[in-house]
């Protein structure tokens, strides 16, 4: 039990690999073992991830339940790990995601053995670059939850699935190139010659140049997975033509890892450059914001939908960042989690109705809540933290994220808050159209969720609602992490 607790971090990354590993030595035809084998792993991290919540130490702050190994160490190469009161609450958001995302995809016949086994080869690397604080080992396992994409999609996904997953890992190949040419600048420019985080931010001693063309390359490295605007386009059609779990985690999850990834290495290594660029980074952010709102406003496509609105959402939490206070900040990552399990319980609706309608055109549905009553409520309730509605997590996260804004840049925060509005007007249509009115013909025996389906659903949803009345659950952990972040930015 000693060596469990001391390696809790290594078992997020290991307990997901080791099954992928055992699940392919499993006969294919034997689905319902395989099925089983993905639901405890992702069962296990989700009681780890826990475990590190409860065990965090308030008082102390800083980084925490740290590992080390010296891997090479004459280029500087260690696998360190360690999570912060930010990372440690998106190792839980990440835990929750891939635990409902094996129930919302239990029905999957096709190639169930390739599929889970990828699903959690790349949750492997979500979870790697969530505690990693070595810079080759962050971006090694950035890499690890990148490229699994393009095969998930590219072969259990939908409509144009071969173009979107080509264009998405050529999008994030980019992201990467200017992310590795970053990293190695980094490297030869530090006084150490390392690679280890926490050494990097006491001994190198970057000058304002520098930092000021290192933090754009992170910037746009990691703002590509973050869909920022007009590097979003991969984002929409990644999301629409990925399977239910794919969705869930692409959108969920994966684009948090391009925002951690500006506020970990970019912000954090890179003060100065983060503050010179940080009124172009809000620029960009409200676009975002307003552009994807409208974006969302005028698809028929249900899941095209859900995808402009992640990056709108994606936008609040860029905003946050570039508003590099206490109170933006903390709004900012609590929005990476809220954003994370509400897109997470919408896709798994999207991928719900459509697999019981057989179709995603809002203009030709109607009437569904009759017959999905569980599926329409559990639709609302993610709705209503969309558009922030108070009791909802998305009202605490952006709440905090246009406030702390609007000490910064008011006119920001202006704009900002009107893409709430847009927000509240997509989502009602959406609910109008395919839940009420007059339900069309041949949608007489719509089924509502399975037993299975359930699971997912409840547990999003019942997280949204907690996290909203009870911020913090979430704000306690935010709090000690933003504020490390900001004596780096030499805030406090």
């Amino acid at each position: 039990m000693d060596w469990i607790a001391k390696h809790a971090l290594s078992l997020t990354i290991l307990v997901p690999f080791i099954t992928c590993l055992l699940i392919l030595l499993v006969p294919p035809e034997r689905k319902s073992v395989i099925r089983v084998m993905a639901a405890v792993a992702t069962s296990i991290t989700l009681l780890i991830s826990l475990w590190l919540c409860f065990r965090f130490d308030f008082a102390k702050g800083g980084i925490q339940f740290e590992e080390r190994l010296e891997w090479v160490p004459l280029a500087g190469v260690s696998y360190h790990l360690g999570v912060d009161g930010v990372s440690i609450t998106l190792v839980l958001l990440t835990a929750f995601i891939i635990f409902t995302g094996v129930f919302a995809s239990w029905t999957i016949e096709y190639r169930t053995k390739d599929f889970l086994s990828l699903l959690l080869f790349l949750v492997t690397g979500v979870f790697g670059v969530f505690v990693s604080i070595d810079l080759f080992f962050f971006f090694l396992f950035y890499e690890v939850a990148v490229l699994p994409m393009y095969l998930l999609i590219g072969i259990w996904g939908t409509g144009r699935k071969e173009y979107s997953a080509m264009k998405l890992t050529l999008y994030l190949l980019l992201g990467s190139a200017f992310i590795l040419v970053g990293m190695l600048a980094v490297y030869f420019l530090s006084p150490t010659g390392t690679f280890d985080i926490p050494e990097l931010l006491q001994t190198a001693k970057f000058t304002v140049e520098q930092q000021r063309i290192l933090f754009l390359m992170f910037y746009v490295g990691f703002g590509i997975l973050a869909g920022i605007w007009p590097l979003h386009t991969w984002s929409p059609d990644g999301h629409a033509s990925a399977p239910t779990a794919v969705s869930m985690l692409h959108a969920g999850v994966l684009m948090k890892l391009g925002a951690f990834g500006v506020l970990r290495v970019g912000m954090s290594l890179l003060p100065e450059g983060a503050q010179y660029w940080a009124p172009l980074m809000g620029t960009i952010a409200v676009i975002n914001i307003v552009y994807g709102a409208f974006s969302a406003m005028g698809q028929t496509d249900l899941k095209y939908v859900i995808a402009y609105s992640s990056v709108s959402h994606m936008g609040v939490v860029m905003l946050g960042l570039a508003g590099m206070n206490a109170v933006s900040l903390t709004g900012s990552t609590m929005q990476m989690f809220a954003h994370g399990i509400m897109t997470g319980l919408f896709f798994a609706l999207v991928g719900l109705v459509y697999e019981k309608s057989h179709t995603r055109d809002i203009l030709k549905m109607g009437g569904f809540a009759e017959k999905m009553p569980g599926i329409a409520v559990a639709f609302v309730v993610g709705g209503l933290s969309s558009f922030g509605l108070p009791g909802t997590s998305g009202f605490v996260a952006e709440f905090l994220t246009f406030w702390g804004v609007w000490k910064s840049y008011p006119w920001m925060t202006y704009i900002g808050v009107a893409g709430v509005v847009i927000t509240a007007t997509y989502v009602l249509r959406v609910v109008q159209k395919v839940f009420l009115g007059k339900r069309p013909e041949g949608y007489d025996d719509l089924p509502d969720a399975r037993t299975t389906e359930w699971v997912a659903l409840v547990v999003l949803g019942a997280i949204l609602i907690i996290t909203g009345v009870m911020p913090r659950l979430l704000t306690d952990f935010l709090n000690v992490g933003v504020h490390d972040y900001l004596k780096l930015l030499g805030k406090v």
